[in-house]
């Protein structure tokens, strides 16, 4: 019954379409940009700030799963859970926050890898930060079954965070 409840409904930390569309996902994608602009502001190279995003993401990763698994320990929703489901249900939930910073990691890393020079990989990791922040913001209202008006006004919203990041950036340079 993979990603179903018994009564053969969807759950929203198993649904695929919702997987990644939460908070963490938005929160992981915002580190990451935050990262790039302040690795770019001490003057890093792209092989320096992917390491620095990637040793940031999987501490604050590790924070987020101990702190899920903490807070979703003992009783949620009247019924008792034991120290493994709280785990099983943190490591569910923050997925998104792992997978928001793999397209920019993954631009980092071709510039570290001088397949892109290093000027134009930072910039590259932050606009991708805005357009998966974009697709978060869409996909959410989306997923909620808002008029297109509405999920582009989403879009824009969410994307937005990622244009102040580069904004940032700038100011900093």
């Amino acid at each position: 019954m993979s990603g179903s409840t018994r009564a053969g409904k969807r759950t929203p930390l198993r649904d695929p379409r919702t997987s990644f569309v939460t908070e963490e996902s938005v929160y992981g994608t915002l580190l990451v940009s935050g990262m790039i602009v302040v690795s770019g502001g001490y003057g890093a190279s792209a092989w320096q700030t992917f390491l620095s995003v990637l040793g940031t993401v999987i501490v604050f990763w590790v924070a987020h799963v101990y702190a899920g698994t903490v807070a979703s320990h003992g009783v949620r929703e009247g019924d008792e859970t034991t120290l493994g489901q709280a785990f099983r249900h943190s490591l569910r939930r923050s997925v998104g926050f792992l997978t928001s910073a793999l397209l920019p990691s993954a631009v980092l890393l071709f510039g570290a890898l001088r397949v892109i020079p290093d000027a134009l990989t930072i910039w590259a990791a932050l606009w991708l930060g805005v357009v998966i922040l974009g697709a978060l913001g869409y996909s959410a209202f989306a997923l909620r079954g808002s008029s297109w008006p509405t999920r582009i006004l989403g879009c824009l919203g969410t994307a937005a965070l990622g244009v102040a990041m580069i904004l940032l950036k700038a100011m900093i340079h």
